[in-house]
């Protein structure tokens, strides 16, 4: 079978449905299995079993209250009309307050008061799915490495949506909820700030955002090279390295003179992953409250030349 894999193929195992480790008395998971051979494509076949528990309820309580909130304030800014809505779609928006309420959270509901509505719903979601997420780790025997990748995004997102609007007292500032008007905001935010490319902490972001998927890239090709000798059995390949994991390093070192070990490439890996975030955070909460104009502040300092 081995033989027959290559980029378009995948060998899909079918069997009983697992259902995981054992947890103590009383800690349930719902039992809805199943198979699909799409999703076996992409990954496990198996659906399932689903734990939500009262905080993945509540997150998804609270997120469909924010999606129901910015999909109404769509509809209405379109009469109502389900054409128009699905054709505009890209177009509509749900906008913050004015500067003129500063960031009072009370603000006439057609003034921004919606926005704040939907931006707290949308907050309290996705704290608490990081606590469903931490509380599954900790349960489970993981360590918590994903619940901290998953707080890295969560500090860009409260950056943009409420820190930084705090430290300058407006609203205004804030990302408006919608999918043109967010890449319309991010271009007048660089604009107005004297080109956020000359923000240092910006210039890290994108050093990880492209180091980060260079990493996978290389990491991902490589194990899908040495599949044919049980390569994504890492864990294995790990304690008691086999043929897999000493190829995948002999060609390393002839192309690179360099070769990661199948566990430090995944901390490589990680650490560039959060660090795009965690570094753009800082630099636009920088934005405004510590410098107003990148480009003159890199001329400043010495690296960045006057046109």
């Amino acid at each position: 079978m081995a033989d027959y894999q290559n980029l378009l193929t995948q060998v899909q195992v079918r069997g009983h449905v697992d259902y995981g480790v054992a947890l103590p008395a009383g800690d349930r998971r719902d039992l809805i299995t199943g198979a699909s051979h799409l999703f076996g494509r992409l990954g496990d076949a198996q659906l399932g079993p689903i734990y939500l528990g009262y905080t993945g309820i509540a997150s998804l309580v609270f997120g469909a209250a924010a999606i129901v909130i910015m999909g109404m304030n769509f509809l209405a800014s379109v009469n109502y009309n389900p054409i128009q809505f699905v054709g505009l779609l890209p177009w509509l928006t749900l906008n913050p307050p004015g500067p003129e309420y500063g960031f009072s959270p009370f603000v006439p509901l057609q003034e921004g008061g919606w926005w704040i509505i939907a931006g707290f719903f949308l907050t309290i979601s996705i704290v608490l799915w990081w606590i469903r997420s931490y509380r599954r780790a900790i349960q489970l025997g993981l360590g918590t490495h994903i619940c901290w990748a998953f707080a890295a995004a969560i500090w860009l997102y409260l950056v943009c949506g409420f820190l930084r609007p705090m430290a300058l007292g407006s609203w205004a500032e804030s990302v408006p909820f919608g999918i043109f008007s967010h890449l319309e905001w991010v271009n007048n935010f660089s604009l107005i700030y004297g080109n956020l490319f000359y923000n240092p902490f910006h210039m890290l972001s994108i050093v990880f955002l492209y180091g980060s998927t260079l990493l996978f890239a290389m990491h991902g090709a490589t194990i899908l090279a040495v599949t044919r000798y049980g390569g994504e059995r890492e864990i294995e390949q790990i304690y008691d390295r086999g043929t897999a994991s000493e190829r995948a390093a002999l060609f390393w070192r002839w192309t690179m003179g360099f070769n990661a070990t199948m566990e430090s490439i995944h901390r490589w890996a990680w650490w560039f992953a959060i660090l795009c975030p965690i570094t753009g955070g800082i630099g636009i909460l920088l934005t405004g409250t510590v410098v107003d104009n990148w480009y003159e502040w890199g001329i400043a300092n010495g690296f960045a030349r006057p046109y």
